[in-house]
C-alpha cells in the first residue's frame, strides 16, 4: 500500500490528518503542491504502518499559519471500519486543541489513494466546538467519493462570522475557477449550515451541493440565548461548556435499550456499553472543558446570534441544491420546526428528518451521512445528477441494514426463486441468471423505466439491468387486472440490447394477490369530484412519463389504490429462458424481426407467470401458518420448501 501523497502536519496533529493553510487566493493544497519535500524515516517496505515514523521537515508561512518540523509515530492506516463515536471524537480532538491557537485552517483526513480523480469537493463547516471532526465517523466513507477537508476553528480564535464566511468563500471560488465544471459540496453542522448559506447566497453563480444538520438559523427561538446573562454571572475557571456536551452526548439510555432489545441483544450488553460510554466520558472531562471554555462559549453564542441574523436576512439570495437534515430530539435548537421552515423558504431544498437523534446529529452511530446521500440522489460529479455514472453500489454494510429492516417482512412472504439453465431446466436459486453483463432483466412487477440515455450508458458499462416495460400503469392496476401486462408496442428496449449484444432475461412474479385484494382503484378515484382533484393536483407535481406512448400504456397516473389485506401468502420469482442478442444487430435492424425477438420476450414472461399461478396451488407452504410450523421444527433461518419442480 503506497503512502498518501501529501502531509503537512503541524505540531500535534494527529497522525491522519493532512493539515494545510489556505494559499493566498483561498485554493486548497494537497497532492497539489509541488514544492514540498518529504522524507520517510522508513519506506513501507521495511515496516508496517504499525510501526511507521513519518518525520516531515517544512517551513512555511501561509496565511498566517507557520508549519514546523512535525515528528509522527505511530502512524497507521484507518481501518475497514470506521472509529465511530464520541469516543474517537475526543481521543483526535484532545490532539487538535492543543495549541489552541493560531488562525481558523483547513485540514484533510482522507486518503488521495482511496478516491478516483474526478471526486467533487466537500468541505465540512463545523458546529459550536469548531474542531472540525463531525464527520468522524464517516471520513473513510466520504474519503472514497469525495475530496474532503474540513475547517478547523482554535479554541481561542476570534475571527467574526462574516470574517469565517469570507474564508470559506475565498476558498469555494478559487476551487471553482480550478474545476468550473464539478459542483462543490458544504456540509454545514448548527452554525456551520449558517456558514454554508451565507457563502451560498453571496455566490448563486457557483455549483454548490448545500447539507445542512439542524441549522441555527432557529438561535433566536432557542433555549441557547438565555445563557449569555448566566455565563456573565458565572466564575472564569467554570467550563459552560462542560455540562452543555455532557447533556447532549449521554443521549437517551432508555432508547438504547429498546434499540438493543429489538434487535435481541442481551440486557447485559446494553448495561455494558452505557457503562463504558459514562466511562469514557469520564477519561476526557479535561478535554471536555478545554474545548469551550468560558470565554469562548461566550464568543460562541455571540457569534451564533450574528450568524443567524445574517442569514436569516439572506435567505432569498440561496438558489444551491440544499437537504436539510433535522433531529427530532435536538436540546438546543428547534430544528424540525426550522428544517420545515427553511424547506417552504428555499427554492431548491429536501428535508429529512430523524426523530431520534439530537443535536450532534453526524455523532449519532445510526446515522450514516453517505448512505443518506445515495438515498437522496445527491452525489455528483458534474452539473447534473447522472443515475448511470453517478450510481454508487451499496456497500456490504447497507445491504445488511436493509436486509434487517426488511427481516419480518422477509419472513412473512418467505420468497421462492427459481431460474431456468441454458438446457431449459428449472432449478430452484438463481444458476440460471447470467453472471456476466450485460443483462436486461424484463418482468412484470411496475416502476418507472429508465431514460434512453441512462439505458444507453449503463449497457455500456455492462451493467445489470431491470427494467419494468408497463411502468406505473402495470404497477398501480385496477381491480381484476393482476399479472396482466402493459407494455408499449415499440420494441425498443429489444434494439438497445442488441446494439450492446446483451442477454435479455424474462422473468415473472407472482404473490401480491396473496397478501391484499384491490378494492378502490382508479376509475373509483375518479368518480368522485374531490378525490379526482387530489389526483389531478399531484400529477402537475410530477414529471410526466410515456408521454410519447400510446394505448393503455401511457396511462401513467399516480395514486394510491385502496387495498384491503390478506392473510399472508407466498412471493413467487421464475427467471425464465435466457434470449441471446450477441451477433444479432444487423437482424434486429429488421423491424418485423426486432417486433418478433420483442414478442418471445413479453410470451415468455406470461409463460412464467403462467407457470407460477399454477404451480403454487401445489405448494404445501404457501400459506404462513404451515411455513411457520415447519420453521419452528427446523429453525427459523432455514428455508422452508416448496412445490415440487
Amino acid at each position: 500500500m503506497a503512502l498518501p501523497a501529501a502531509f503537512v502536519l503541524p505540531s500535534g496533529c494527529p497522525p491522519w490528518l493532512r493539515c494545510e493553510a489556505t494559499s493566498s487566493n483561498g485554493r486548497l493544497r494537497s497532492n497539489r503542491m509541488l514544492n514540498t519535500t518529504w522524507r520517510l524515516a522508513v519506506s513501507v517496505e521495511e515496516a508496517s504502518w504499525s510501526t511507521a515514523r513519518r518525520i516531515v521537515e517544512k517551513r512555511e508561512e501561509a496565511g498566517g499559519m507557520r508549519v514546523e518540523r512535525a515528528m509522527v509515530e505511530g502512524g497507521r492506516e484507518w481501518p475497514e471500519e470506521e472509529r465511530k463515536g464520541w469516543k474517537a471524537y475526543l481521543e483526535e480532538a484532545e490532539k487538535m486543541i492543543r495549541p489552541a491557537g493560531g488562525p481558523p485552517r483547513w485540514f484533510s483526513p482522507s486518503d488521495d489513494a482511496l478516491r478516483s480523480n474526478d471526486s467533487p469537493l466537500l468541505l465540512f463547516l463545523p458546529g459550536i466546538d469548531g474542531v472540525g471532526l463531525g464527520l468522524i465517523s464517516s471520513h473513510r466513507k466520504l474519503g472514497r467519493l469525495f475530496d474532503i477537508w474540513c475547517l478547523h476553528i482554535p479554541v481561542m480564535d476570534r475571527t467574526p462570522f462574516t470574517e469565517l464566511v469570507k474564508i470559506v468563500e475565498e476558498t469555494v471560488r478559487s476551487e471553482n475557477l480550478r474545476s468550473p465544471k464539478r459542483p462543490i459540496y458544504l456540509v454545514g453542522d448548527s452554525i456551520g449550515a449558517c456558514l454554508a448559506m451565507a457563502v451560498a447566497a453571496r455566490n448563486p453563480d457557483i455549483d454548490l451541493v448545500l447539507i445542512l444538520a439542524n441549522p441555527a438559523t432557529s438561535f433566536g427561538r432557542s433555549q441557547l440565548q438565555l445563557l449569555t446573562p448566566l455565563l456573565e454571572a458565572m466564575p472564569s475557571q467554570l467550563s459552560p461548556g462542560l455540562p452543555y456536551f455532557l447533556a447532549l452526548m449521554a443521549g437517551d439510555p432508555l432508547r438504547m435499550v429498546l434499540d438493543n432489545t429489538l434487535k435481541g441483544l442481551p440486557l447485559q450488553n446494553t448495561t455494558r456499553e452505557l457503562t463504558e460510554d459514562l466511562t469514557t466520558l469520564s477519561s476526557f472531562l479535561p478535554v471536555l472543558a478545554d474545548i469551550l471554555p468560558k470565554e469562548t462559549f461566550q464568543w460562541k453564542l455571540e457569534m451564533l446570534k450574528s450568524a443567524s441574523s445574517y442569514i436569516n436576512s439572506r435567505l432569498h439570495n440561496v438558489k444551491a441544491q440544499t437537504l436539510i437534515l433535522c433531529s427530532g430530539r435536538d436540546q438546543l435548537l428547534p430544528s424540525q420546526q426550522e428544517g420545515e421552515r427553511l424547506s417552504r423558504l428555499l427554492p431548491n431544498c429536501d428535508i429529512r428528518r430523524f426523530d431520534d437523534s439530537g443535536h450532534f446529529l453526524f455523532m449519532d452511530d445510526n446515522i450514516d451521512l453517505v448512505t443518506i446521500i445515495k438515498k437522496t440522489s445527491r452525489y455528483r460529479r458534474g452539473k447534473h445528477h447522472d443515475y448511470a455514472s453517478d450510481f454508487v453500489p451499496p456497500t456490504r454494510k447497507e445491504v445488511e441494514k436493509v436486509l434487517e429492516e426488511n427481516r419480518l417482512f422477509n419472513a412473512v412472504s418467505s420468497s421462492v426463486m427459481l431460474s431456468t439453465l441454458e438446457d431449459g431446466t428449472i432449478v430452484k436459486g438463481l444458476a440460471g441468471v447470467p453472471s456476466e453483463g450485460p443483462v436486461l432483466f424484463v418482468g412484470l412487477m411496475g416502476a418507472v423505466p429508465v431514460a434512453p440515455t441512462n439505458f444507453f450508458k449503463l449497457f455500456a458499462s455492462k451493467s445489470h439491468i431491470l427494467l419494468y416495460p408497463g411502468g406505473v400503469r402495470e404497477a398501480l392496476h385496477r381491480k381484476g387486472e393482476e399479472y396482466k401486462l402493459f407494455w408499449p408496442e415499440q420494441p425498443e428496449f429489444v434494439r438497445m440490447a442488441a446494439r450492446f449484444g446483451a442477454k435479455i432475461v424474462p422473468f415473472g412474479v407472482v404473490g401480491e394477490d396473496d397478501f391484499g385484494q384491490v378494492v378502490f382503484d382508479y376509475e373509483d378515484w375518479m368518480k368522485i369530484p374531490y378525490l379526482r382533484s387530489i389526483i389531478e393536483a399531484g400529477m402537475e407535481q410530477v414529471v410526466r412519463l410515456r408521454t410519447e406512448a400510446s394505448g393503455e400504456v401511457a396511462n401513467q397516473q399516480m395514486y394510491m389504490p385502496g387495498i384491503i389485506p390478506k392473510f399472508p401468502g407466498r412471493f413467487y420469482f421464475y427467471f425464465g429462458k435466457t434470449f441471446e442478442t450477441e451477433g444479432r444487430r444487423h437482424e434486429l435492424r429488421d423491424r418485423d424481426k426486432c417486433q418478433e425477438l420483442y414478442m418471445q420476450v413479453k410470451s415468455e414472461v406470461e409463460r412464467c407467470i403462467a407457470y407460477l399461478k399454477e404451480r403454487r396451488e401445489t405448494d404445501p407452504y404457501r400459506n404462513i401458518v404451515p411455513r411457520l410450523l415447519y420453521q419452528a421444527t427446523h429453525g427459523f433461518t432455514s428455508d422452508v420448501p416448496t412445490f415440487e419442480i
